[in-house]
């Protein structure tokens, strides 16, 4: 089924859905598991991203989405400058990640205070992306639904303890992943969800002594 937005495309700013839009939401996705703005980023452009990324705003709007910039704020243009003023610092390398990488694919490495995280993502087309790795683990994000994304012990009970909780708080779920490092190690979830996770909810899995970390990643217009 091809729906309207996918004709149109996104509102954003230009001048490519895949190279600016796509760019920008990748970052956003990024920033908001790494749980804030990040103080340093390497970022690494793979194929077409690598190619003509320049030509394309690529950089602009990552740096931009890296500081909390929607892919249709017109400060995209300047994002430069932006993230200067913001405090971040960042780097871009170019790379080849093989034929078996998406050609739009970026690596986030991002730093704020003690914490750290590595994001692998592509941009796949018309404003459209998909996040594949966090940490290490395989996940499968594209920014459409309210998301959680917890680093826990793996336990006996732990699913059910925080399908349970979203449950007490009305949260449906529509989808749920789980990947771990091997048994009583650690997994990531990557959940779904058809609403906004209050943050009532989210304090209620913070008490859970197994919890290593928890994102909570809304929405990417």
């Amino acid at each position: 089924m091809v729906s309207l937005f996918d004709i149109l495309g996104p509102t954003m700013v230009g001048p490519s859905s895949s190279h600016t839009a796509g760019a920008c939401r990748l970052a956003l996705l990024a920033r908001a598991i790494l749980g804030q703005t990040p103080e340093r980023a390497r970022i690494v452009l793979h194929g077409s991203f690598a190619a003509t990324g320049e030509g394309h705003g690529t950089e602009r709007a990552i740096v931009g989405g890296l500081i909390g910039l929607q892919p249709d704020d017109l400060r995209l243009r300047h994002a430069f400058a932006e993230g200067e003023a913001a405090g971040l610092e960042w780097e871009f390398e170019r790379t080849d990640l093989g034929e078996e990488a998406h050609p739009n694919t970026t690596i986030f490495e991002l730093t704020a205070g003690d914490e750290t995280v590595t994001v692998r993502g592509a941009s796949v087309g018309g404003g459209r992306v998909e996040v594949s790795d966090v940490d290490g683990f395989a996940v499968a994000l594209g920014g459409d639904y309210n998301t959680l994304v917890l680093m826990a012990h793996d336990e006996p009970g732990t699913i059910a303890a925080v399908t349970r909780t979203l449950s007490d708080h009305d949260v449906n779920l529509a989808t749920m992943r789980v990947d771990r490092t091997g048994r009583h190690k650690d997994a990531l979830m990557t959940i779904e969800a058809d609403q906004a996770i209050p943050e009532e909810a989210i304090e209620a899995i913070k008490s859970f002594p197994w919890l290593r970390w928890i994102r909570r990643v809304d929405r990417v217009s």
